[in-house]
């Protein structure tokens, strides 16, 4: 038997817990968790983040064009919850939580050391889809833990825990 689902947000899991870094023109750090994330080209590679304009990182990201993906591990998930649940414009949350960061190689924006595989990007276009705005960007430099990595230079992400 079948019900109706009154909540879309639900309707398509598993989505992939990340977290996008950005720097603002001001110069500021930030980090936040979003819901919405995925491959949306394999030639030339890019992805896709959604984000609502209300939060305090889209102006970031729009102004500056460059964000950081940054894959969560199980040991982030304390760090996951908290850049999920407070905001930037009421603390440093990079600070905060003591979090390793340094400056993206191509892209001026913070990479966060304490998470596995970090997908620095470059904004080549977005839409509007409604409740947020979905930034396509280009990736220019992926860094991973060593240990993540096979001898071809890929990701082996069966060793993400």
């Amino acid at each position: 038997m079948k019900r109706d689902v009154k909540e879309f947000k639900s309707c398509l899991k598993p989505s992939p817990d990340v977290v996008v870094s950005c720097r603002g023109a001001n110069g500021q750090d930030n980090a936040l968790v979003v819901a919405y994330a995925c491959n949306c080209s394999y030639d030339p590679p890019m992805v896709m983040v959604g984000i609502v304009p209300s939060r305090y990182s889209y102006h970031m990201v729009k102004e500056t064009g460059v964000f950081v993906v940054n894959l969560v591990a199980e040991k982030n998930k304390e760090a996951f919850d908290y850049l999920g649940s407070h905001s930037g414009r009421d603390e440093n949350k990079l600070e905060k939580l003591s979090l390793n960061y340094k400056e993206g190689v191509k892209v001026a924006a913070p990479v966060l050391l304490d998470f596995p595989v970090n997908i620095e990007c470059e904004v080549v276009d977005s839409i509007k889809t409604g409740s947020h705005e979905m930034f396509v960007g280009k990736v220019v430099y992926i860094h991973a833990d060593e240990e993540l990595i096979d001898d071809e230079g890929r990701i082996v992400f069966s060793r993400i825990k």
